[in-house]
């Protein structure tokens, strides 16, 4: 039997995995978002900043780099760094390279709201995600949405 086209309808198996997965991409984001600003006082917006920029090898990213690699609009980025600006968790710098570019630099203090935060933030994927993929095989399931990520 030759595989499914393009135009085929979803087998039963694939329908349920297209609504789960659709349920999945609206709930556990606010799910981890809902554990850190209950716990921590912090969105997953904001965590998501300060753990980019401390994956880095000096604390820095261009603005527009970390907007992308946050999956955030320049504006939103902009907005969002200096409300981290304004709790002393990044600077914004011109870019020695790019006098109209800024950088975000981590500062101590980011650092250390961003370790105070990883527990919880860590609790939370476990207790969400990895608590119900059982013995599935993650590198398969890694590379599986890597691809499916690239496609697009």
């Amino acid at each position: 039997m030759p595989p499914p086209g393009p135009l085929d309808p979803l087998s039963p198996a694939e329908e349920a995995v297209m609504r789960a997965l659709g349920r999945f991409l609206l709930v556990v984001p606010r799910a981890l978002d809902a554990d850190l600003e209950r716990e921590q006082r912090m969105s997953a917006s904001e965590y998501s900043v300060l753990r980019h920029l401390s994956e880095t090898p000096d604390g820095r990213m261009r603005m527009s780099e970390l907007a992308a690699a946050c999956d955030m609009s320049l504006s939103g980025m902009t907005r969002l760094a200096a409300k981290l600006e304004s709790l002393g968790y990044l600077k914004r710098i011109r870019c020695e390279e790019d006098a109209r570019g800024a950088n975000a630099v981590l500062t101590e203090a980011g650092l250390e709201r961003l370790r105070e935060a990883w527990p919880t933030h860590l609790a939370s994927v476990r207790r969400h995600i990895f608590d119900h993929l059982g013995e599935l095989d993650l590198d398969r399931l890694a590379a599986a949405f890597s691809a499916m990520a690239t496609d697009t």
